[in-house]
């Protein structure tokens, strides 16, 4: 029996995705579990894999914006008819979308609605001032309501001149509506905005939003320099790099310290069992954090390998879901390019995020003698609401002691 294929939710808070590609053309055998087509969400970029074996026998929407739930294909049997879709009786395309959306509400109890009872759904049809309907994809709409824009105020750029997210958002920040810019040789070029650019601008902003307070140590990384040497001539596998102890000594101190290794949420403080360190990453597609779990458990060789894995296919733009979901603490390493010191930007709902610069030779007064020692500058920024001043102190303490003395973590 033929078996419809809906676009999934692949995180919390997911109502739409962009499918950018099929892997598989309509008539091709498929597999479970053979990655089917790519899907772009506000995160990442991922392969889908097949939930059913057999033929391809429609592909219904080739590809661009719809809502989680949304039919997107049939999978059956050769020759085997295909079934009166869920999208209201007819194949829903992104370039195409159904003559009245149902409520989101409607949609929850229902997606085998016929197309009589999705027409008879009480939210109204939005007409321009010609009296046609307005095409606009499902987050265009969302985000409109959300910003309060009329969409007959807007020129689609989309296909068919549908209304798609950029124009709202373009309409939204009071920018020239229905197209690019005109450009000027020489003057100004202009960048679309991609969904994973929206997703730093709007979580950046949230950011701004907690209040946070910062605190600043240095740490003689002598010991750590030391060790980096004699792991790198006794060990063939990934490189262990400064950034792998910074993450095994950051879980180290959250395990001493659970009340930083929190979120925030609106009727408690949440304390995390294992230490999930999101590692920033300088990726072509914008700025990612890949995570790597439960930190506190593993040698630096498989922290070295986990790392090595993460950043490599979040620079080849090739990160899964699951991959940036569940970290508890972050780390912002600046110091390869040279910076002496940052403020890193929380990242919410985390209670804090490390900042670390350069390692520079500073000279040290010991025991009436000035020495010279290999210094590195950890900025840390904390919720204020979840974490207070002296606990946050205790836990950059002994993240100081632990780089300065390695074998206590190891």
């Amino acid at each position: 029996m033929a078996s419809e294929v809906k676009l999934p939710r692949l995180g919390q808070g997911m109502e739409s995705g962009t499918i950018v590609k099929w892997l598989k053309a309509e008539g091709d055998r498929v597999e479970k579990g053979e990655p089917l087509y790519e899907l772009d969400t506000d995160k990442v970029t991922q392969e889908v894999e097949a939930e059913a074996s057999g033929i391809l026998l429609k592909i219904a929407v080739s590809e661009g914006e719809a809502d989680v739930g949304t039919t997107i294909a049939v999978i059956g049997e050769q020759g085997e008819e295909v079934p009166e879709l869920g999208n209201g009786g007819a194949p829903q395309s992104a370039e195409k979308p159904a003559e009245a959306p149902a409520r989101e509400s409607e949609r929850a109890e229902g997606r085998a609605a016929s197309a009589a009872e999705v027409a008879e759904a009480p939210q109204p049809v939005q007409i321009d001032g010609a009296g046609a309907r307005i095409k606009a994809s499902p987050l265009a709409r969302r985000i409109a309501r959300e910003r309060g824009i009329e969409l007959g105020s807007l020129k689609g750029t989309g296909p068919e001149g549908r209304v798609v997210a950029e124009d709202v958002e373009r309409a939204a920040a009071g920018a020239p509506v229905g197209g690019q810019i005109p450009a000027v040789a020489g003057t100004v070029e202009r960048v679309p905005l991609t969904s994973v650019r929206r997703t730093i601008a709007r979580r950046l902003t949230e950011a701004w939003q907690v209040p946070v307070f910062q605190l600043v140590a240095s740490a003689d990384m002598s010991r750590v320099n030391g060790l980096l040497e004699r792991v790198h001539k006794d060990d063939a596998g990934p490189r262990v790099t400064i950034t792998d102890v910074l993450t095994k000594a950051c879980a180290v101190a959250l395990m001493r310290h659970r009340e930083v290794n929190a979120q925030w949420s609106d009727d408690a403080i949440l304390l995390f069992p294992t230490a999930n360190i999101g590692i920033a990453v300088a990726a072509p597609q914008g700025l990612v954090v890949p995570v790597i779990k439960n930190a506190e458990r593993l040698h630096l060789a498989e922290i070295a390998a986990a790392r090595s894995d993460v950043v490599t296919r979040a620079r080849e733009n090739k990160l899964r879901q699951e991959d940036i979901e569940g970290g508890t603490f972050t780390i912002s390493n600046l110091g390869m390019y040279r910076v002496e010191r940052f403020t890193a930007v929380l990242n919410p709902p985390q209670a804090a995020i490390v900042a670390v610069g350069a390692i520079e030779d500073a000279a040290i007064p010991t025991d009436g003698e000035v020495v010279v020692r290999p210094l590195m500058t950890l900025s840390a920024t904390f919720d204020h609401r979840t974490v207070d001043g002296a606990p946050a102190a205790n836990f950059l303490q002994t993240l100081k002691e632990l780089l300065e003395e390695p074998g206590l973590m190891l």
